[in-house]
């Protein structure tokens, strides 16, 4: 049994906080919880409002229709007709200056309460916090508790405020209540994108993070930067990306796993310096996290509008990959992947991800254990000192087992260690000799894609294998993706792509083609208008998708609708 609230009102009335504590509390008492943000590109004003569903089944999406709304402006009325049976909206008719006839409006009188009581007004959201958790009969305790979390590094004086308004919330007399199922489990844990891309770069190894701020890549800046002196980490905020990524190359090149983060146009500007990565044979890890474009586009609201970009940035031939993470946990275990395949191939590594994925929460077993590789592949100190006749790019036998020059340690030995920007040779001095132009190709882009693509994974598959109707996504869409197959309503098989490039070698992925090929109906679907990754799919393989569901709105698919999309096709 599931529930969905959601919390609307203007950016600076603490819906975001509110949104989060609402998170916290059911995590802690043991349910499944996913929450998700729709939110204005403004720091005051405009409308947004914070998703939370959770209960004792599986959740991984969002869903469209609501138990109950709680709303501090005007337009969250309007979602009345998104209620379920027996759903009811709070709100304050007074404050809104709008009264509701519809019994399914309860009017609280939060800043009535709150001025009796000689509060301020912007103490409305932990009150309503207090009267919510009442409807589902949550025990006070748990709400003392989370409130206190969230304010802890507060004065005495806010945090007994804050108690205080939790108080007046409950002694509130409502009569409607929730019935709310007990909870099977312990408490349970919350991530999001930011942190599992974080805890993946962190857990690698990183040493070094430099970016230019850029909805909705900062949270991974911000969270470095949180970390940095606990596992000594250098963090640069650049004057622009231009600047980040070419710093990012530098501390690489000097001995130290780097990575860079951007969103869009930053992207845009880095291309330049990813294709120095490319030449120089430089390793870094790019995080590109997706928003709807061209050029500014909708800031802080989410698409899959950039993987064919991502897939081909840069000018020239270079190898490169591309991960697309499907929720917080492949964020942290393909960030680490990125950085181990970085290093090991001297290559750049993309992690692509969007605002949908780094701004919402998953709730995960409190005992989840993450298992990162940390291989340093580089040539250092006594063993560079003792490696006979160093060359940046040497020409070593491709048909050997690694035929990858050494990637070694400027400063940690009297030999030279020399790369260019130009084509160069061995030494990585400028050439024009044609000869030395394809031996190097060979072994610089030839050679690592195709020893890359045998590493990548296949895709992973839920639901109904024997079913002949396929749907197929990749990224942030893995959690639509595994309620579709959960459902109980339609017979589905699901596959998730989260390797995207090179694509995995077809001899490795032949029982998810079998299943695209044997389907009576294969629906790709996707957060974009020209179906980037249907085209990717559909080349690389040679098949065909018979169907399509596309969403391009700014907002992520949730569930309800994409079930109504199958119902359509079939």
């Amino acid at each position: 049994m599931n529930y969905t609230i959601r919390i609307c009102g203007e950016a600076g009335q603490g819906i975001q906080t509110t949104g989060e504590g609402f998170s916290r509390l059911f995590s802690s008492l043991g349910y499944n919880v996913f929450s998700f943000q729709d939110y204005e590109s403004r720091i005051r004003g405009g409308h947004n409002f914070y998703q939370i569903t959770f209960g004792t089944d599986e959740v991984f999406a969002p869903k469209k229709f609501l138990d109950l709304i709680l709303t501090f402006d005007k337009r969250g009325l309007e979602y009345k007709d998104l209620l379920q049976r027996g759903g009811i909206v709070i709100y304050d008719a007074d404050s809104l200056k709008q009264s509701e006839s519809d019994e399914r409006f309860i009017n609280c009188p939060f800043r009535g309460m709150l001025k009796d009581a000689g509060l301020k007004n912007i103490f409305e959201n932990v009150l309503s916090f207090a009267l919510v958790s009442n409807i589902f009969s949550i025990d006070k305790k748990y709400v003392y508790k989370v409130i206190q979390d969230i304010f802890s590094d507060k004065s005495e004086e806010i945090l007994a405020q804050n108690m205080k308004a939790i108080n007046i919330g409950y002694t509130y007399d409502i009569k409607k209540k929730i019935g709310l199922a007990p909870s099977n489990s312990d408490s349970k844990i919350l991530l999001d994108g930011v942190k599992g891309v974080g805890i993946g770069a962190i857990g690698s190894g990183c040493k070094f993070y430099s970016a230019y701020p850029m909805t909705p890549s900062t949270g991974v800046f911000q969270y470095v930067g949180a970390n940095a002196e606990k596992y000594n980490i250098v963090v640069e905020q650049a004057e622009d990306e231009l600047s980040a990524i070419n710093m990012t190359l530098g501390a690489s090149f000097a001995g130290v796993r780097a990575m860079t983060g951007t969103s869009g146009g930053g992207f845009a500007l880095m291309n330049e310096a990813l294709s120095l990565s490319g030449m120089t044979e430089t390793p870094i890890v790019m995080l590109l996290s997706q928003r709807p474009g061209p050029a500014t586009g909708f800031p802080t609201r989410t698409e899959q509008g950039e993987l064919l970009y991502a897939i081909h940035a840069g000018h020239g031939d270079f190898p490169k990959v591309v991960f697309a993470p499907g929720d917080p946990l492949e964020c942290a275990l393909l960030t680490n992947k990125a950085f181990d395949l970085a290093e090991k191939y001297q290559i750049p590594a993309i992690v692509l991800t969007d605002q949908h994925l780094v701004d919402s929460l998953y709730s995960y077993e409190k005992d989840l254990k993450i298992d990162l590789k940390n291989q340093d592949y580089r040539l250092r100190s006594a063993e560079f000192e003792s490696y006979q006749d160093y060359k940046r790019h040497k020409f070593l036998d491709l048909n050997k087992e690694n035929p990858l020059s050494p990637l070694a340690v400027p400063g940690d030995s009297k030999q030279l260690v020399f790369t260019d920007s130009d084509e160069h040779d061995e030494e990585g001095h400028i050439t024009e000799d044609g000869e030395v132009r394809k031996k190097q190709l060979e072994r610089r882009y030839f050679w690592k894609i195709e020893n890359i693509r045998k590493e990548m994974s296949p895709p992973r598959i839920y639901g109904n294998k024997n079913s002949k109707i396929v749907l197929v996504g990749f990224g942030s869409n893995l959690g639509i993706l595994k309620e579709i197959a959960n459902n109980k309503k339609l017979s589905i098989c699901a596959i998730h792509y989260s390797e995207i490039f090179p694509l995995p070698l077809r001899e490795n992925s032949e029982e998810a083609l079998n299943k695209m090929l044997n389907a009576y109906i294969t629906i790709c679907i996707e957060n974009n208008a020209s179906g980037q990754f249907q085209k990717l799919i559909e080349s690389e393989y040679r098949l065909k998708f018979s169907n399509n569901i596309r969403k391009f709105d700014g907002r992520p698919f949730n569930y309800d609708e994409v079930l109504e999309g199958i119902y359509a096709i079939i």
